[in-house]
């Protein structure tokens, strides 16, 4: 299910045709803020997202920074409004505050990619665990989950202008939905919310609005996601990272067919 979020209000625009006509239509339109996140009160990122499931999106956001390794680790969540901005004031476990000091940054980004400010380019490349978990879920699963995502998208289809990010089962039916105006920032909102909601990852496939950078490959990873389902085409970096690590990547995801980028167990392309 796609979570509730408040009503958008209508934007005065005009819309022009091709013939050259014009019209007044009111239209709403995505929001864009910006969100502090701070760690024991020190600042650690500045990221913009949709102001909508922010306690899953710093959930998934820490859990894809390796900040934490369970929604247990944060004792405490303060998200709070601040004019046009929004602060997120995260208490962690003492133990963990010492990988804040040393990682602490301070960035502003599109989206929560995991590159903008970093230090030192040797993070870029940062170590991953392999998976070793057979997906499950085959084309017909993709192509219903495609079939269904349009009603899991309000904000999308209210704006044009927002990314999904998608759990699916085996069958294709979509448990979990979040949706932002960044790619990256959907997946850790729906990163955060199986892992409030305890889903096993490993029980299905995760289906994403979105070209298919190395960043969103490597969240599936640290997500433990068996199987990364793209509606546009991956980079070299992302198959090189997903054929590193046993992650199924299948890309180019459309209502006629698909494109199998890496596919280590043989469900998909063993005809071939």
């Amino acid at each position: 299910m796609s979570a509730s979020a408040p009503p958008l209000p209508a934007h005065s625009l005009v819309q022009v045709m091709r013939d050259g006509s014009a019209q007044a239509i009111a239209r709403a339109i995505a929001e864009e803020v910006p969100l502090s996140i701070e760690y024991g009160g020190i600042a650690y990122a500045v990221m913009m997202v949709t102001p909508a499931d922010l306690e899953d999106y710093v959930l998934g956001f820490s859990l894809s920074e390796q900040l934490i390794t369970t929604p247990a680790d944060i004792i405490a969540l303060e998200i709070t409004a601040l004019g046009k901005a929004w602060i997120a004031r995260v208490t962690l476990r003492d133990a963990l505050m010492h990988g804040i000091f040393e990682r602490a940054r301070m960035r502003v980004s599109e989206g929560s990619c995991g590159l903008c400010g970093l230090e030192n380019l040797e993070q870029v490349m940062r170590p991953l665990p392999v998976l070793d978990t057979k997906p499950t879920g085959d084309t017909k699963a993709i192509f219903a989950a495609l079939d269904s995502l349009p009603s899991h998208q309000p904000l999308t289809q209210a704006t044009g202008a927002a990314h999904a990010a998608a759990f699916c089962n085996a069958q294709g039916d979509i448990h979990l939905a979040r949706e932002d105006i960044g790619r990256h920032n959907a997946l850790d909102k729906l990163v955060g919310a199986m892992s409030r909601a305890e889903i096993d990852p490993a029980g299905g496939f995760i289906l994403l609005t979105a070209r298919c950078s190395y960043e969103l490959i490597e969240k599936a990873i640290l997500a433990r996601c068996p199987m990364l389902v793209t509606i546009s085409a991956p980079s070299t970096l992302a198959i090189e990272r997903a054929r590193a690590h046993g992650l199924s990547l299948i890309s180019l995801a459309r209502a006629d067919s698909v494109l199998v980028a890496h596919d280590p167990y043989g469900l998909f392309a063993s005809s071939v």
